[in-house]
């Protein structure tokens, strides 16, 4: 597509749009049926399943997974009528951060580096780092490593399972630590 930047070894998979102006970082996958709008940034290694349209204003950070029909919106307050396309509000997805299969991102909300956002999960605000979060409205549930863990913390502190990463909680804020 002209204007696009899209980098090595990206697959474009059947039935899929990329449209102007857009950025697609080097090993990203973009499934069936998906659609990358003018502008929208992804950065390197991004996962985009099938059935997922991603608007003007989203941009997803390194290593994002957008799962199979999830869905991100870019103007709060939709008219067919009324034209709105200098209004597009962003929406950021931070590094490692993972959106379940039929989710839905509200726009302007920010998606935390390595948060894990749940199959079906309504997400209508900003969500903090590793956070676990599902539900209609989104809640958060608990703390997720960066490999997807559950993090069980005992005395602030807690051990990925399959990493052995450890973080800390302080202030309800995760950090890695090691």
């Amino acid at each position: 597509m002209k204007g696009c930047q899209i980098g090595e070894n990206v697959k474009i998979w059947h039935f899929s749009h990329i449209m102007p102006n857009c950025k697609i970082g080097d090993n990203c996958n973009i499934g069936q049926n998906v659609v990358v709008s003018p502008n929208v940034i992804l950065g390197l290694n991004v996962k985009v399943q099938n059935n997922v349209s991603i608007y003007t204003g989203v941009i997803c950070e390194d290593d994002v997974f957008l799962g199979p029909s999830m869905v991100f919106t870019n103007i709060t307050n939709p008219r067919s009528a009324v034209i709105r396309r200098d209004s597009y509000v962003e929406t950021l997805v931070g590094k490692g951060a993972s959106i379940g299969a039929n989710a839905t991102i509200i726009c302007g909300n920010k998606i935390g580096q390595f948060s894990l956002i749940g199959a079906g999960a309504v997400v209508t605000k900003e969500v903090k780092p590793f956070a676990l979060i599902v539900g209609n409205p989104g809640k958060q549930i608990g703390w997720v490593s960066e490999y997807g863990h559950r993090l069980n913390f005992k005395d602030n502190f807690a051990i990925c399972k399959e990493s052995k990463q450890k973080y800390e909680l302080i202030s309800n804020e995760v950090k890695k630590i090691s």
